[in-house]
């Protein structure tokens, strides 16, 4: 057993299983997928501790292990489904919905990130993950996860989920921030809070700055 496999390894048992999550499909794919292959390479050898880690030169950042994991297990991508990763950094939200058995998309805007997921991907051998720069056509999820915080609900989302389609994303900052899953009905889109957690901001869900005279 190689050093980060030992890591991935400790994560699971002592980070993952201690935060509620149980599900097996969630634990596998966290037990499997190399995280390290995410992380930049200077930064690899935090790719198993409890925090975030920034992407250099791009918008993004590697959520933490416990709060990706338990977001995905909330999500409960099913095998041949159609699952999406929003803002997604380096894929790897992706690539354990990938290992799940779903379909997966991550759909990426900030092209030094996009680049540095494709690349990823292609090392944690998850190049089946499909990779897009702009709004996947006209096609629709049964799951979407957003990884990042958003300060604005992202209702833009919305109209990508299929009808019972799920979405779950951190919204909120600091520790007034919160995990919500959104669950598309056959003519609206109601959420609950899950559970409190916080993340790197995405710029595309920042609130508009307020004018002050």
């Amino acid at each position: 057993m190689d050093d980060f496999t030992s890591l991935r390894r400790n994560m699971v048992d002592c980070q993952l299983r201690t935060y509620d999550i149980t599900d097996r499909a969630a634990l596998a794919a966290a037990d499997s997928v190399p995280r390290e292959a995410f992380a930049p390479e200077n930064l690899a050898h935090l790719a198993y501790l409890d925090q975030a880690i920034p992407l250099p030169g791009t918008g993004r950042a590697l959520m933490t292990p416990m709060v990706a994991v338990r977001m995905i297990q909330l999500l409960d991508p099913q095998p041949g489904e159609d699952a999406l990763e929003y803002a997604g950094g380096s894929g790897y939200g992706a690539a354990l919905m990938a290992h799940m058995g779903a379909r997966a998309t991550l759909w990426e805007p900030d092209a030094p990130a996009r680049a540095l997921a494709e690349a990823a991907l292609v090392r944690a051998g998850a190049a089946g993950v499909t990779v897009t720069a702009t709004q996947p056509g006209d096609a629709s999820f049964d799951t979407i996860l957003v990884s990042g915080a958003c300060e604005i609900v992202p209702e833009a989302l919305f109209p990508l989920l299929r009808p019972e389609g799920r979405l779950i994303v951190v919204e909120g900052l600091g520790r007034a921030a919160r995990v919500m899953l959104y669950l598309k009905s056959s003519d609206a889109v109601s959420g609950r809070p899950v559970f409190d957690a916080a993340a790197p901001v995405l710029s595309e869900f920042r609130r508009p700055a307020a004018f002050v005279f």
